[in-house]
């Protein structure tokens, strides 16, 4: 099966039909399709195993809040990307730790779970290899990655049964401080790495596995980069440029990101500031177990989401707005060390970019911008992979 005929075949079962592509390679949405499109944070996870939802088929924003399924990602030619285990900050306890553990365990199980139901059009990857292999089979792609490293508690040896559960990504911290590190958007404790995050940042390195950025302090991300001896990458991060904001990346600091090999993945998140008064913070808080409610109570969820979309968007900026902040990070990284992560599933989502079908309107945008086909493609897929490469290539076996 050729990557154009499982998007055929998914096209033909979705809820709503595909749009025909021209064969012309000059087609900005030919070029989108033709070329790899990967993106480095999908929370998709959350929404397997809900009551009555389908993976394979193609929602809409009028009836469902998810972003991403198969359908869409037909529709989108979006190949594929990292499927997160996010697990919560909680206590820097034993009982938190052991809570958290069990939690990312059963995220990692949901996954493949979910995976082994539509073997005919998705796989799960975990070298840059099997991602080339995969389209060139006409597959869709899933790699898994670890938002927020909690789970491990103070043993460092569980990331290794994460690495055999398929786990190819990491980043030590989320939103609030941690045992490993410092948060962006937490207390400075640490005021950086902790000795345990130091340590971790060897044992990622050992493994072979991506260390991610995104959420980690400045200070953290001052010495991930000195640390670590592969290149590292921010999964979902906007550039601070468009908005000064301790979750987005200064210019400096990605440039020193771009001399060392990585890679900044451009997000739809915190180019404003984040609207979640009222209601819109309640149901925020819901959809993140939007898996145990019964089809009804999703259904209200998603008539009140949609309701709030019209008069308190989560984020306020449109698609020209995302494409400044883009084009200004690609001018200042280069086309060699941009990638994507929209943080679909997990807040993401603009005015002009609400879902994954949308896609193709950037691979546009940057056509029109004056970037050739290769530049785009570097980007989509390209520099991920790369970096992956350069992650496995310095593994180094237990015990040396």
């Amino acid at each position: 099966m050729t990557k154009r005929t499982l998007i055929a075949a998914l096209c033909a079962t979705a809820l709503t039909g595909c749009a025909s592509v021209p064969a012309d390679n000059l087609d900005p949405v030919a070029v989108h399709r033709d070329l790899l499109v990967l993106d480095t944070h999908l929370d998709t996870p959350l929404n397997f195993g809900r009551e009555g939802w389908d993976f394979s088929q193609a929602h809409t924003e009028a009836n469902d809040i998810a972003q991403v399924d198969l359908g869409r990602m037909a529709k989108g030619y979006l190949d594929g990307g990292f499927f997160v285990i996010y697990t919560e900050q909680g206590p820097l306890t034993a009982k938190g730790y052991g809570d958290a553990l069990a939690f990312a365990r059963t995220r990692s199980d949901t996954i493949d779970r979910e995976l082994a139901k539509f073997p005919d059009l998705i796989r799960p990857a975990t070298t840059a290899a099997d991602a080339e292999r995969l389209t060139a089979e006409g597959k869709l792609i899933a790699f898994k990655s670890i938002e927020n490293s909690y789970p491990l508690g103070n043993d460092l040896g569980l990331l290794k049964e994460f690495y055999d559960r398929g786990v190819r990504m990491a980043g030590p911290v989320h939103s609030s401080t941690n045992q490993l590190a410092d948060s962006s958007t937490g207390e400075a404790k640490w005021n950086g790495l902790s000795p345990l995050g130091r340590q971790w940042v060897e044992e990622m390195n050992r493994l072979g596995m991506v260390i991610d950025a995104s959420h980690a302090s400045d200070a953290v991300f001052d010495q991930l980069l000195e640390l670590s001896r592969t290149p590292i990458i921010l999964s979902h991060t906007s550039p601070r440029w468009a908005y000064d904001h301790p979750r987005n990346l200064d210019d400096a600091r990605i440039r020193k990101l771009a001399a060392q090999g990585g890679a900044i993945c451009m997000s739809t998140i915190f180019m404003s500031e984040i609207n979640l008064d009222g209601e819109r913070g309640e149901l925020f808080d819901q959809y993140e177990d939007i898996a145990s409610m019964s089809a009804a109570e999703q259904r209200e969820l998603i008539r009140k989401w949609r309701a709030l979309d019209k008069t308190q968007p989560l984020w306020d900026i449109d698609l020209d707005r995302y494409m400044e902040a883009l084009l200004h990070m690609i001018d200042v990284a280069g086309v060699d060390h941009v990638c994507f992560g929209a943080d679909w599933d997990g807040g993401g989502g603009i005015e002009g970019l609400m879902e994954i079908s949308s896609l193709p309107v950037v691979t546009g945008r940057l056509l029109e911008a004056g970037y050739s086909r290769a530049d785009v493609g570097k980007m989509t897929g390209g520099n991920v992979l790369r970096i992956m490469r350069a992650a496995q290539a310095g593994a180094k076996p237990s015990g040396s």
